[in-house]
């Protein structure tokens, strides 16, 4: 035995030793595992024995476990930290459930937020059960995606783009992974100009949601949450290619914009734009090719309009896709996958993004997050859904509300924009549309979309001027009307293990 291995043996004896003494679960949260096991195991810290917990605990015993940890202390912001972190293991940004599931989380973390103390957990119990259930089903950790990586020796700005370009999963990683040595907020910009390079809702909100997780499970694991992007585009560049389908418009029309209108040597304006401005690009985003959208958008940009202006229409535009969709042929429904609540997500992650990105990438999300939402408006109706109704005289704010609970429960889409419409046109609180609306994105299961896009809309009608806000709540309705009727997986479990009734 030379010196190096005698040394090496040794140290193995004496962490054996280590973790005879202390005991399995304080060494993961000591980060010592994968030392241990002498593989590549990621491990979280103190979140590695939850995490563990919901890769290895079949999903219809989770949630009891779940709640005795509540009963013990445990956060609901450390069993949603922890269910992030477990998902990223698992899954690594490349299962189409599991992401989803992931970008659940912190909309159910926010719900909790808003709902009464006793329910609070309820949201957050619903969204782990179908975190577990995916894992369970994909092997749990024996099938784990993510493991540590070695960084690049160096990393220019767009050798990540490159590498994915070229679908080199390993470059890539390694590339991000010396990248992500400075700050998340650098590493986050680094992201960008992938997630710039094609169109699609997952590659926007996949990003944004993992960013805005790091609130929880701390800057510390940004690498890890931040990496399922990069694998996320380079399976997505492999797809494309296997297809045969073309190079995306957006890597020519996105230089040629920025360069047409000198908007990366542009300051970021903040002229104010009026209703009827707004409502005009939000119309040409709408009904506009990718092409003219995305060259409106510059134009105002060059113009200064204020970045929270622009992203206000396309955000209106993207609701008008839900207004106008004519629903599935063989359904009628318009919730979960569907182009209007795609579009909605996806833009709400592109105005997120806007606001923590640098100046360039700034003005390039925008510039991409105009192209992304326009030219869709062929796959819905030429007319909205529902005409603007008049008032109703005589109608009561309390009536109306007990309306759209029954049109909901009666799954009457026109029904239920009509009766927050008007809600909305009396003058009334917004509060107990979005408590009733709340109830359902909670119980319904939403084609994994239900926490996200109520979480979207919440966020959007605060971001919204009072001309226009109410069109995202009635886009609410409809969507709750199309997801009721089919109650969530494990939600009924957690109302009896907190005793709801």
């Amino acid at each position: 035995m030379n010196q190096q291995t005698r040394r090496e043996f040794l140290g193995d004896v004496g962490r054996s030793m280590l973790v005879a003494g202390i005991g399995g679960t304080l060494v993961s949260e000591l980060g010592l595992m994968p030392a241990l096991a002498g593989d590549n195991t990621l491990s979280f810290g103190r979140f590695e024995p939850l995490a563990r917990l919901m890769q290895e605990t079949p999903p219809d015993k989770l949630q009891r476990l779940l709640v005795e940890k509540l009963s013990a202390g445990t956060s609901l912001r450390d069993l949603i930290a922890a269910g992030a972190l477990a998902n990223a293991r698992t899954f690594g940004g490349q299962d189409y459930v599991g992401y989803h599931a992931a970008m659940a989380l912190m909309p159910a973390y926010q719900i909790a937020q808003e709902m009464p103390t006793k329910s609070r957990a309820l949201p957050v119990l619903k969204v782990l059960y179908r975190n577990t259930a995916r894992i369970q089903a994909r092997g749990g950790r024996r099938n784990e995606v993510l493991h540590t990586v070695g960084p690049a020796p160096e990393a220019a700005p767009l050798a990540l783009r490159s590498a994915i370009r070229r679908r080199d999963m390993d470059g890539a990683e390694r590339l991000f992974a010396k990248l992500a040595q400075r700050t998340p907020k650098d590493a986050f910009n680094d992201l960008q100009q992938i997630v710039q390079d094609d169109i699609n809702v997952h590659r926007i909100v996949l990003a944004w949601r993992a960013w805005d997780l790091l609130r929880l499970t701390g800057e510390e694991h940004a690498h890890t949450m931040l990496r399922q992007s990069v694998r996320f585009c380079v399976h997505e560049e492999r797809e494309r290619v296997s297809k045969r389908r073309p190079e995306p418009r957006i890597r020519t029309v996105l230089p040629k914009l920025l360069d047409e209108y000198g908007l990366l040597g542009r300051k970021l304006g903040d002229r104010k734009a009026d209703d009827k401005w707004v409502a005009a690009l939000g119309s040409t985003v709408f009904s506009g090719t990718r092409e003219q959208a995305a060259e409106a958008v510059a134009a105002a940009l060059a113009d200064g309009f204020a970045p929270d202006a622009i992203g206000e229409a396309m955000s209106l535009a993207a609701n008008q896709l839900v207004l106008h969709d004519g629903g599935r042929r063989e359904d009628g429904t318009v919730h979960g996958a569907s182009v209007g609540v795609h579009a909605s997500d996806a833009a709400n992650a592109w105005r997120h993004t806007v606001r923590v990105a640098s100046h360039s990438h700034a003005v390039a999300s925008l510039v991409v997050g105009a192209f992304h939402t326009a030219g869709q408006s062929g796959h819905v109706g030429r007319e909205p859904f529902i005409d603007a109704p008049e008032p109703v005289e005589g109608k009561t704010p309390e009536l109306l509300l007990r309306e759209a609970r029954a049109a909901v429960e009666e799954r009457d889409q026109a029904w239920a924009c009509v009766a927050v419409q008007r809600y909305g046109q009396l003058g009334a609180p917004a509060a107990p549309v979005f408590e009733l609306l709340r109830r359902y994105a909670v119980s319904e299961d939403g084609k994994l979309h239900a926490e996200k896009y109520y979480r979207t809309v919440t966020e959007e009608f605060a971001s919204t001027r009072a001309a226009f806000r109410w069109r995202h709540l009635v886009a609410l309705a409809r969507v709750t009307a199309s997801e009721y009727g089919t109650p969530a997986p494990g939600h009924a479990d957690a109302r009896r293990l907190l005793e709801l009734g």
